[in-house]
């Protein structure tokens, strides 16, 4: 017969191997307990976005990704070239069956603002999305991370201004206190219209060419095509890129990117602007931010308005090496496994 002992040590193990199940159950579902992000993107534009999208992606320990809204801004074709540019990431790193990706607006917000009182209008999808998933209740608020236009956010706040309690926007834009910047000029109106709701707003800076921006987020193209070659999960079905072949990876697919990019700065390195903006929500540290009383972007400068009692956070002084590296790391984790 079983000795006393032997039964509860087989009881003792078994109960661990029961836990063991469970808690491993607990971690497939982990992304609940993070941090709560509606990536909104212009993904065919140039290169940064893709990079920005798989980083957020393969952060689930950190992220809870509800879902990709998509807009189109002047580079990269109209929403529908956007939209294909943001899946074929969403299948390079194998979560076509855990994300949607949603189209949002071709236009720009004083166009379309007159058509909200419409069952569907230029962006209905991603809007409606945006205002279900932010008036959910949540510890804590919904992330909304644009790396492009406004329109989507600023469509959603005229439609259902509830949200405004109940979300933080980042914003990956704005050379500010310098004028111009692309996804600002891509829909001005959409960004004042949000400086003059009271939302949590972030400005994450690019400011071209100077040291204190995301632009100086920068990698060098020869580093890529050492670093990038096979990282993320490997897919089994291949995907195509927007320049043809056939990929397999992430990390083969940046390599492509970076071959056929062009206006490389002096030295063959490029800005990744998008990925500080999620690095920064992922950890703080990595830049340096400020509060400033809301100003206002009118005849392409910048109006200060030092009596408003609203403020908004600047985002500025990022630390490249961290973030960059930090890309690496996340992509090495899954490397060259096939994706279950």
């Amino acid at each position: 017969p079983m000795s006393k002992t032997f039964r509860q040590t087989s009881i003792l193990i078994l109960l661990a191997l029961l836990a063991g199940c469970t808690s491993t159950s607990e971690s497939g579902d982990s992304t609940s307990t993070g941090i709560p992000v509606i990536f909104d993107t212009d993904a065919n534009n140039e290169l940064d976005d893709q990079h920005a999208l798989a980083y957020l992606l393969l952060n689930e320990e950190t992220f809870d990704v509800l879902g990709i809204t998509v807009n189109a801004t002047s580079n990269g074709g109209d929403i529908f070239e956007h939209m294909k540019e943001a899946d074929r990431v969403v299948r390079l790193v194998d979560w076509q069956d855990r994300v949607p990706v949603i189209r949002g607006a071709n236009g720009d917000f004083p166009e379309i603002r007159q058509q909200l009182d419409q069952e569907e209008f230029d962006g209905s999808e991603a809007v409606n999305f945006i205002i279900k998933e932010a008036m959910k209740k949540r510890k804590e608020p919904l992330v909304l991370l644009p790396v492009g236009k406004l329109t989507n956010v600023a469509l959603a706040l005229e439609k259902k201004p509830a949200i405004a309690k109940r979300i933080r926007i980042v914003w990956l834009g704005a050379n500010y206190p310098g004028p111009g910047e692309y996804n600002l000029v891509n829909d001005t109106a959409s960004m004042n219209y949000i400086l003059k709701c009271d939302v949590p707003f972030e400005m994450v800076t690019v400011r071209y060419g100077e040291a204190s921006g995301t632009a100086a987020v920068k990698v060098a193209r020869k580093d890529i095509y050492v670093r990038m070659p096979g990282l993320g999960p490997v897919v089994e079905e291949a995907v195509t890129g927007r320049h043809g072949g056939a990929f397999h990876s992430f990390g083969d697919y940046s390599v492509d990117l970076f071959r056929h990019i062009q206006d490389l700065e002096e030295g063959c390195y490029r800005s990744l602007f998008d990925l500080a903006a999620v690095a920064i929500v992922k950890d703080p540290s990595w830049a340096e931010s400020m509060e400033v009383p809301c100003p206002l972007y009118l005849n392409n400068a910048w109006v200060e308005q030092p009596e408003n009692h609203r403020k908004i956070l600047i985002w500025e002084n990022f630390d490249s090496d961290a973030i960059v590296s930090d890309l690496y790391n996340t992509l090495e984790k899954n490397q060259g496994e096939f994706s279950q």
